[in-house]
């Protein structure tokens, strides 16, 4: 049992993280375009206004799918709460890797937004 509740920590890290840094990027952006924090692509950082678009657009979505992938983590792991310890452990890694690559996958709409709005040389068509 006690595995089971470490499990369910360590398989709300990625979500509740994914929560919190959407909520600061989308209200907090960094102030200055950097190489070392934020949503850093190039199409990103072509100026001020690409910058904080990507990151008040990413921003919303990480903190939208963050809620869901927190609910659905949780929900997934009570019927695996009486089950052995490798069953969880396989459960919470595959849940893991799927919460990751979701975060990872957001970059796609991000970048299509920005090109649906943004210029190749970063003006607002």
């Amino acid at each position: 049992m006690w595995f089971w509740w470490f499990m369910l920590l360590c398989d709300m890290l990625v979500p509740i993280v994914i929560v919190i840094v959407g909520r600061m990027m989308w209200k907090h952006c960094p102030k200055h375009i950097n190489s070392l924090v934020g949503y850093r692509t190039t199409r990103s950082m072509k100026n001020m206004d690409t910058w904080q678009f990507a990151h008040d657009y990413c921003g919303k979505l990480w903190w939208k799918v963050g809620w869901v992938t927190t609910i659905a983590s949780a929900l997934i792991h009570i019927p695996l709460y009486h089950s052995d310890e490798n069953t969880i452990g396989i459960a919470g890694l595959i849940l893991v890797a799927i919460q990751c690559f979701i975060m990872v996958a957001s970059i796609y709409p991000t970048e299509k937004a920005l090109k649906n709005h943004f210029n190749d040389d970063g003006t607002r068509k």
